[in-house]
């Protein structure tokens, strides 16, 4: 398809706009178009899990390259003729139910009767030197997905809030489990004695930089060894559209994500979020099964409109 086709294709009037191609929304595209409706998909290209080399957990895909998970998706995706698929980004949602325009950073305007939020998160990591460039390779969030990679050996965890007592205490599932504080928490007593009774060894010292594969360099010039590096990241949706266009946004132990029933409507009618940006906790597993489900209810509201009136 050239420019000029491409172009003429996206004045067309679509059931669904689904805004970000990740596991979430290629997922709810899938149902989707399997119901003969038409989806546009706005992707940007940024995955959250494009930093890790291979993606764990996922029943049928354990071990494989991320960004083969997702490739294989989308081609798969391309075969049904209801699916556009649009590289780039989308900077604003404007408009109402059965009439939205969202536009993207070129200035193209699409039309769709509704909007799908599946624009994934990003993880603010605590501003140590070192740690974005071992992100998703030696530093890690969640165990189950890279826990058993490290063979039972040394892990660190890196205090960010409440949270990293709780992730300290569960990775001693998978090895020997050391939490350095670096100051920003401060551990109450029950807290202290219930993580040595599990063996995790409680360092105070300040963090100077991560180097090497996941070694830590302490504030009194100590340099600790570990397999791998847990943070309990603080997560904000990627983009700031659904805040933009009237969504309500809300606070959990992870971070902000957006607010949506068990339909997975956000507040504004029409307007629909799933994956990553409107659930916890976060995996490829739970951001495919909630796409489904989004997409099955973004269907079900097209067919019943009145019902999610």
């Amino acid at each position: 398809m050239n420019r000029d086709d491409a172009k003429k294709e996206l004045t067309m009037l679509y059931d669904v706009i689904v805004i970000g191609g990740g596991y979430a929304g290629m997922a709810a595209a899938l149902q989707l178009v399997r119901a003969r409706r038409s989806v546009l998909v706005i992707d940007a290209g940024e995955r959250r899990n494009r930093f890790a080399s291979h993606s764990h957990g996922f029943l049928g895909q354990d071990g494989v390259d991320a960004g083969e998970i997702a490739m294989n998706a989308r081609k798969q995706l391309q075969v049904y003729p209801t699916l556009t698929w649009l590289e780039g980004r989308a900077e604003a949602v404007k408009g109402q139910s059965d009439d939205f325009t969202v536009v993207t950073a070129d200035g193209q305007a699409c039309q769709g009767r509704r909007v799908l939020l599946a624009t994934g998160v990003a993880d603010q990591l605590p501003p140590i030197p070192g740690m974005a460039e071992r992100w998703g390779k030696t530093a890690f969030h969640c165990p189950y997905c890279h826990g058993y990679e490290l063979d039972g050996g040394q892990v660190g965890v890196i205090a960010t809030g409440p949270m990293s007592v709780h992730q300290a205490e569960l990775l001693t599932e998978w090895g020997d489990v050391t939490l350095l504080t670096n100051g920003a928490i401060s551990i109450e007593e029950q807290a202290r004695q219930a993580l040595l009774a599990r063996g995790v060894v409680i360092e105070e010292a300040g963090i100077v930089r991560v180097h090497r594969k996941a070694d830590v360099q302490l504030s009194d010039g100590r340099d600790l060894s570990f397999e791998g590096l847990f943070v309990a990241s603080r997560c904000e949706p990627a983009s700031a559209l659904a805040a933009q266009s009237g969504c309500t946004l809300e606070e959990t132990p992870m971070g902000l994500q957006v607010n949506t029933d068990e339909t997975k409507q956000t507040t504004v009618p029409g307007i629909f979020a799933c994956g990553d940006v409107a659930r916890v906790p976060h995996s490829v597993s739970f951001a495919v099964a909630d796409g489904a489900m989004a997409g099955m209810q973004l269907h079900r509201s097209l067919v019943w409109p009145d019902a999610s009136a």
